[in-house]
């Protein structure tokens, strides 16, 4: 009988410990509405180290299962509201807790660490910069491109390790319908949450492009309530500028939306000044080139959470862009005896709209993510510009007129999945179609004498593009110990159908030409920590680089009398292979090798016939070209007070062409600093510099160049008010070089405008809280071959 009883005891005490028991409830805040994707972590005492947790779903309920006898307690937090934390209970039987959050009104500023700089962060495959945790104080994008390591603003755009061939994306979507003179201006560094410097991209990734990608993510903070910001700025550059924005996004419960409008109307001038020798003559040219572009641009998104899985929305852009402007030229043309001088204006009326709309379905768990995306991009630019002479000129030119109208039209269809199998390995899969045509259609016209212009049916064309991208990728994340490894495989079957059509001797006569290509592209990183300072990584991607759609264009356009611009049917795609070594310090970017071998590189090629006297430009196929780059940098907070960086770039381009005689190398040497200081009353100054010893655009050697910006920024009305003063072209010696044509050389100076002055002002409203929400990936390939610099 002993034996029974303590049998049946020693059954229900195993049952006693072994008894699983649950935690549930609901969250609310202080209004009784539900408060959805609350954290809810349940502590066991004696065991802190393993706590188990839960999310609120849509309706602010939760459940915290499997739950062994004992004492706990539970902590339950949310962004914008006081942490609520449970005393310590006895867990013996199912509980059920409901617990009132109050809203964090004005603590959470105290408690969140703001820099001055940016978090950087190399990784094998990118250089992230995080400005979650910045204090911008009312800056651009430009000055935010700034501060990052490496990368160089200059007159002639964006250039990285001394490539300018980079492709600037905003949450993964291009930029190439917008002036980037005019987006690094206007965009507000406020609207920023991270910036993507990269250079190997992965299998996810298009496969075209030869330069780095820097994708700019968007904040995703979406606060409850109801919140924005009004933004306006003044300058001077090539005569007063002014642009104005606002922005305005709601957040409850399970529908978010945001809406944006800008307008702006920056100016800037383009001079050029060539000097080049034709036989036994100088030809001596001046041409400048007012711009004062009128830009507007409506955006929204509207996501709606199904559950806490689901999800589903919409984006929409709705962009226009005006131009008109006049291009003045002076040509003197002299030899031992003589001297005639050609005056001519060239008036370009340029008009562009931009439609797009992005509907998405998302699923995401904490180890799964499914995403189905459509874009659609609808875009046309009318151009027409007029070559006339003007008086005073000894040399006579007959009018020409152009009228360029192009049409645009891009679908891309996009699924991609991801599975986390453990914290150390993920598998990545995905699949891309995108299907596009475009229309060209240029009409030249010659005066006629009268006041009018008459066609010219040899010299008009028109050229269609039908293309078709399929893509299929895998990759795949792991980590070992200190290593962590990443290698994808994308493999794209594309064709592309160029249809011209053109009079010859009298008759209409269409010429197809077809382009199909199948080709797989690896790309693969490995990397290493060797302690908790040093870290290296390895990294290579192959790449390719098809033909901008203008370019495919036999298109013959005057920019002045005596030069031009013509297309070329017959370019054919580069290929591309990189390798790229990075070591870090404490995570920063220290030191870089790079290396890069171009197969029929698209190379800008310049040619001079000296029987006329003209100039054209072409794109051509250059077999060879290779790049190296050395980078070196180094932060500046060794300094108290100051905070930023230093480096310094070593490049050395090549190319080489038996077909087009083509034999360029150069070695260049480029300095950089960023920095940033605090002066007296909290005013933040901000100094950006360059300096190199010469540069190799294409067929241009450029000597040595230099630019200095610096800014001053402060914040008032308990920081929503926010100034900035900058002071932008300081000191600037732009783009001085020589060309070599093979039959005559040139020396040519282009210079953008200098001393550019702007005052920003941006006061924020509304809510300052709520939660983070994922962004998505949205590759967009087929826009950024629309070459449209109007």
């Amino acid at each position: 009988m002993k034996k029974t009883i303590t049998t049946l005891l020693i059954i229900f005490s195993s049952l006693s410990i072994f008894s699983q028991y649950k935690i549930t409830g609901k969250i609310i805040d202080e209004q009784k509405e539900s408060l959805p994707f609350a954290n809810i972590i349940v502590y066991k005492t004696g065991d802190e180290q393993n706590p188990k947790g839960a999310v609120t779903d849509d309706n602010g309920f939760f459940s915290v299962e499997n739950l062994s006898t004992g004492k706990y307690k539970m902590e339950i937090s949310m962004l914008g509201f006081k942490t609520e934390k449970i005393a310590e209970f006895q867990l013996n039987e199912n509980k059920t807790f409901n617990i009132t959050l109050k809203e964090e009104s004005q603590t959470l500023n105290e408690v969140v660490i703001k820099s001055k700089r940016p978090v950087i962060r190399q990784t094998a495959e990118k250089l992230i910069v995080d400005l979650e945790k910045s204090e911008m104080i009312n800056t651009n994008l430009q000055d935010v491109m700034r501060k990052i390591p490496g990368v160089l603003v200059t007159n002639n755009g964006i250039s990285i390790a001394g490539n300018r061939g980079v492709r600037i994306l905003i949450n993964n979507k291009t930029t190439e319908y917008m002036d980037v003179e005019t987006l690094l201006r206007d965009f507000p560094a406020d609207n920023i949450a991270k910036i993507e410097v990269i250079e190997q991209p992965g299998a996810e990734y298009e496969a075209s492009g030869s330069g780095a990608i820097i994708n700019i993510i968007l904040k995703k903070n979406v606060r409850l309530g109801t919140h924005g910001s009004a933004t306006a700025w003044v300058g001077e550059d090539e005569g007063f500028e002014y642009g104005t924005s606002f922005s305005i996004a709601s957040y409850k419960n399970k529908l978010n939306w945001q809406a944006r409008v800008n307008h702006s109307q920056p100016t800037w001038r383009d001079d050029l000044f060539l000097v080049r020798t034709v036989g036994n003559e100088t030809y001596d040219q001046v041409t400048k080139e007012p711009y004062d572009p009128v830009n507007n641009t409506i955006s929204g998104n509207l996501d709606y959470y199904i559950n806490d899985k689901h999800s589903i929305g919409v984006s929409g852009r709705l962009s226009t862009r005006s131009s008109e402007r006049i291009a003045t030229s002076k040509t003197i043309i002299s030899d031992a005896n003589n001297t005639e001088t050609l005056f001519s204006e060239n008036s370009f009326d340029r008009d562009r709209t931009n439609y797009n709309i992005n509907p998405y379905y998302e699923y995401k768990t904490d180890s799964e993510r499914l995403l189905l995306d459509f874009n659609y991009i609808d875009f046309t630019n009318d151009n027409t510009n007029t070559l006339y002479d003007v008086a005073g000129s000894t040399i006579p030119f007959t009018d020409r007129r152009y009228i360029q109208d192009g049409t645009y039209n891009i679908k891309t269809y996009r699924l991609d999945y991801s599975k986390e199998f453990t914290e150390n390995f993920k598998l990545s899969a995905g699949s891309r179609f995108a299907d596009v045509t475009t229309d060209n259609d240029l009409q030249s016209f010659i005066d006629d004498n009268n006041g009018g212009f008459d066609p010219v049916d040899t010299e008009s064309s028109r050229f269609v593009i039908d293309e078709t991208i399929l893509a299929f990728y895998t990759k795949i994340n792991a980590t070992f110990g200190k290593w962590s490894f990443s290698g994808g495989l994308r493999y794209e079957d594309s064709n592309t159908d160029g249809t011209s059509t053109f009079m010859e001797n009298g008759q209409t006569k269409t010429v197809v030409q077809p382009r199909p290509i199948q080709k797989l592209f690896p790309s693969a990183s490995i990397s290493r920590k060797f302690n908790d300072i040093l870290g290296a990584s390895l990294s290579y991607s192959y790449r390719i680089q098809r033909p901008g759609y203008n370019s495919l264009n036999a298109f013959q356009q005057f920019l002045d009398p005596f030069s031009a611009s013509e297309g070329n049917p017959r370019l054919a795609p580069s290929f591309t292979n990189n390798f790229q070594f990075n070591l870090t310090y404490e995570g920063q970017p220290f030191f870089t090798i790079g290396y890069s071998k171009t197969d029929d590189v698209i190379f800008q090629l310049i040619k001079q016939d000296n029987t006329t006297a003209q100039i054209r430009q072409q794109e051509v196929n250059v077999e060879n070209n290779s790049n190296w780059n050395f980078r070196l940098f180094a932060p500046l907070s060794f300094i108290k007070g100051l905070d930023g960086y230093t480096g310094i770039i070593v490049t050395n381009t090549d190319y080489q062409s038996s077909t087009f005689g083509v034999d360029l190398n150069q070695w260049n040497t480029y300095w950089f600093i960023q920095a940033s200081y605090e002066l007296p009353w909290d005013i933040n100054f901000e100094m950006s510099g360059n300096y190199g010893t010469g540069a190799l655009e294409g067929q241009i050697e450029v000597d040595w160049l230099a630019e200095l910006d610096f800014s001053f920024g402060k914040k008032f009305l308990d920081d929503k008010l926010k100034v900035n003063l900058g002071f932008n072209k300081m000191l600037n010696r732009g783009f001085v070089g020589n060309i070599d044509y093979g039959n005559g050389t040139a020396a040519v100076e282009s210079n953008g405008s200098r001393q550019n002055i702007q005052l920003r002002l941006s006061y924020s409203f509304g809510s300052k809280f709520g939660k983070k929400k994922s962004s998505r990936n949205q590759n967009r390939d087929e826009e950024n071959r629309i070459n449209s610099n109007n």
